[in-house]
């Protein structure tokens, strides 16, 4: 069964303009830090040859995928029209322009970063702008406008913390709350932006791909309101330094993750389809990461280990989590997107290729599982601090992810 209404919003150049702009990012990403292996597994994290890969990861690679498929999905999800195409394509060369010259002077020349920073900032404000007149135009707001709506809120906030961080580095001025500001910042991003937002299009397409039908969604309501409620407090608490404060916030988010994955387990018991999708499958087994994940860090908070593991258990969350999530739906998004511009006026004229035949599903399962064993060495690697384990895992995991880009980029030739 074919959602027969998805492709047909968008002008298939918009998000495919962000998918391939992101799949360059993401792979100099990974050259950045197989080159600067040595420093990652000494615990340095905050150097310009990281700051640069990280930003090209978070920003050139996750941010630009989730912008080209909110560009996309917004209107299935939301069954509204995109406020103003041509508005998207600008928005596009702003913010591509932006973090490709933003990440490139964090490595060159992190105090000079601000200007590029804000046209990054103004990229991604244009893009907030499209979204919420998007949404306006959404007849009756639903428990998706929340999580979508909230996310695009943390998005901002995180920008725009991440422009006071390179103002506080190049002036001085504020530099007694740069940590604060800093792990704001990391928060906002990772757990705000990311995590609200993959939440709120999961409860789309987890039951769009298995064909689910009459499952409950007043879960969703409790997973909404766990998980902001543990990011503000979470927030508060690095600026009043409350670990009474980080621990209930901590909790909150544990518990709001908790009972997405509890919901997404009800969803899937209800499905109609009985094999799930290879791809589809490991964007399930990420919310088990993930959930595991939160689980550590609440469990480590309570311990003196948790400032030694902060590092590699973010590093985890943005791959195990973020990275997975995204790289599975990916691999169902991008075939129907070509196949509904290239094929969907074909059927019944002459044969055309089936989804399945669009991408090659066979190797979903030893590439995806390989990435997987990869970021776990790459995490005992930044915990045990050895750079020979860590130079191992990732260029394992530059291979994976090479494979992967190379895989997407052949759907246009089918």
């Amino acid at each position: 069964m074919v959602p027969q209404n998805m492709g047909s919003e968008t002008n298939i150049k918009l998000p495919f303009s962000f998918i391939f702009f992101s799949l360059i990012a993401l792979v100099l990403s990974q050259i950045l830090l197989l080159v600067n292996g040595q420093l990652m597994a000494d615990g340095s994290f905050r150097i310009p040859a990281i700051w640069s890969s990280a930003h090209l990861l978070v920003l050139g690679w996750a941010l630009m995928i989730a912008m080209g498929a909110m560009y996309q999905l917004v209107p299935v999800a939301f069954l509204t029209k995109i406020w103003n195409e041509k508005f998207g394509f600008v928005q596009f060369y702003v913010t591509a322009i932006g973090i490709a010259t933003f990440s490139a002077m964090l490595y060159v020349s992190p105090q000079n970063a601000l200007i590029p920073g804000v046209v990054t900032l103004i990229g991604i404000i244009m893009f907030l702008v499209q979204m919420f007149m998007t949404l306006r135009l959404q007849a009756k707001p639903n428990i998706l406008t929340a999580f979508v709506g909230s996310a695009l809120v943390c998005l901002f906030i995180t920008i725009s913390l991440g422009i006071t961080l390179i103002y506080c580095l190049k002036t001085g001025i504020g530099a007694e709350y740069y940590h604060s500001i800093f792990k704001s910042h990391l928060l906002m991003g990772v757990t705000g932006w990311f995590t609200l937002l993959i939440f709120g299009f999961s409860y789309k397409m987890v039951p769009m791909f298995s064909l689910s039908h009459g499952f409950p969604m007043v879960h969703a309501r409790y997973v909404y309101g766990y998980y902001t409620a543990g990011l503000v407090l979470s927030l508060i608490s690095f600026f009043s330094n409350s670990s009474s404060l980080l621990k209930i916030g901590f909790f909150l988010l544990l518990a709001g993750f908790s009972i997405f994955s509890w919901h997404t387990t009800i969803i899937i018991n209800k499905r109609l389809k009985k094999k799930l999708d290879k791809p589809f499958t490991f964007s399930l087994i990420a919310i088990g990461l993930g959930n595991a994940i939160h689980l550590a860090a609440f469990i480590l908070l309570w311990t003196n280990s948790f400032t030694t593991l902060i590092g590699p258990l973010v590093y985890a969350y943005l791959l195990l989590w973020i990275v997975l999530s995204i790289i599975g739906y990916l691999y169902k998004i991008v075939p129907f997107l070509w196949w509904t511009y290239k094929y969907s006026n074909e059927i019944g004229k002459s044969k055309v290729p089936t989804l399945k035949e669009m991408m090659n599903e066979k190797i979903i399962i030893p590439v995806l599982s390989i990435f997987i064993g990869a970021v776990i060495i790459i995490f005992c690697a930044l915990a045990l601090k050895t750079a020979v384990l860590f130079n191992i895992g990732q260029f394992i995991l530059s291979i994976m992810f090479l494979i992967i880009a190379i895989n997407i980029v052949r759907v246009i030739k089918k």
